[in-house]
């Protein structure tokens, strides 16, 4: 009995072809997402409300509490958080309290801005100590500080 051989070429060429095409295609894929940072306009005057609470790195890593005091000193992150503390004591902030009239978490939160050029590190380190001030939650604000 005459057994018929199998001719594989077709099969390695069609193997082939699909090779390329995986080759050629894989690498265009997307590898990141195009997105857009928003910008602040200048015709935007939004009022800041009174309980808002910013605390600013400068690029010296000296620190400012609503541009109205500055911290400045080796001991500067203790003493932010202290008068954190102290903010939320008078405003009757309970420790353990979300929800003071409706607005306890809005009168406990804490928004810290720095410029980009600042270390990683440098802007953990501040929002740790305002963590330790008693704020919750804390939030980061796109900066408009210069470098």
């Amino acid at each position: 009995m005459n057994r018929p051989d199998i001719n594989v070429t077709p099969l390695i060429d069609v193997l082939l072809v699909l090779l390329i095409i995986f080759i050629v295609v894989s690498p265009l894929k997307p590898t990141h997402i195009e997105t857009k940072i928003p910008t602040r306009h200048a015709d935007m005057n939004i009022p800041v409300a009174p309980d808002t609470l910013v605390v600013g790195i400068r690029p010296d890593r000296s620190l400012t509490l609503n541009n109205d005091r500055t911290y400045d000193s080796e001991n500067r992150l203790q003493t932010l958080s202290k008068d954190l503390e102290n903010i939320f004591k008078t405003r009757g902030v309970a420790e353990d309290s979300e929800q003071v009239s409706g607005r306890g978490e809005f009168r406990r939160t804490v928004f810290v801005k720095a410029p980009k050029s600042l270390p990683y590190g440098a802007v953990v380190e501040v929002i740790d100590a305002v963590k330790i001030g008693g704020a919750q939650p804390v939030s980061l604000q796109i900066d408009d500080l210069e470098n």
